[in-house]
């Protein structure tokens, strides 16, 4: 599903650059749970940012699905990973004006198109259809990740990212997140990639990939 062929990333802080990505290697098959696990500042989301479309590369190719992701035009990129792709954030990045069935229904809107049906049976899918008409302002943490995962679920992606999506919850709200993921995963055969800080979470998936020192180990 997903293959990596010597990727280099590196950014500059004011006239030093800083390589943060070694030429990574990496295959990874249509359905399979893979954590990346790692020290702060190893490389584990700019991995993932790059994985997903959303940092290029210096250097490398990613292919998902036979895909060349960075073979495309912007605006092809932008609808393949529209359409292929879903994101999930530690953060949620919910738009606060807009409820949580519209939140849903954002990526259809970007392709023009009207899904608030798939956002609400998205929404029942994370256990949140009740919660359909609620600002982000109006639920708990757990129900705002819940709100990005369906939101990242609602054009029924190929491959899920997810960067620390249990980073800001409390463990029992952790162990809830992380089995509606990977009641996703198994269901749809959906290639899941999760960054993760916990090792022992990281130990649900079918493989922990660690990161150091900008490489794969």
């Amino acid at each position: 599903m997903i293959e990596t062929k010597n990727l280099h990333r590196s950014y500059r802080i004011g006239r030093k650059s800083i390589e943060v990505l070694h030429g990574i290697d990496l295959k990874i098959s249509k359905g399979e749970k893979v954590f990346l696990c790692g020290p702060s500042g190893a490389g584990k989301t700019t991995l993932l940012y790059t994985l997903a479309g959303l940092e290029q590369p210096e250097q490398g190719s990613v292919h998902i699905a036979g895909t060349d992701l960075y073979g495309m035009r912007r605006k092809a990129q932008a609808a393949f990973r529209n359409k292929s792709i879903g994101y999930i954030f530690q953060n949620y990045h919910l738009l606060p004006e807009l409820t949580a069935v519209e939140n849903v229904a954002v990526p259809g809107a970007i392709a023009g198109e009207n899904r608030t049906e798939a956002a609400l049976v998205a929404l029942e899918r994370v256990g949140l259809k009740d919660r359909a008409e609620h600002l982000p302002a109006e639920l708990s943490g757990g129900e705002q990740q819940r709100v990005a995962i369906a939101r990242a679920i609602v054009n029924e992606p190929a491959v899920l990212f997810a960067d620390e999506p249990t980073g800001n919850l409390d463990s029992n709200t952790s162990n809830e997140i992380m089995k509606i993921l990977l009641e996703l995963a198994d269901e749809k055969k959906v290639t899941l990639i999760v960054v993760t800080h916990d090792r022992s979470l990281a130990e649900v998936g079918d493989r922990t990939l660690v990161i150091k020192d900008g490489k794969v180990g």
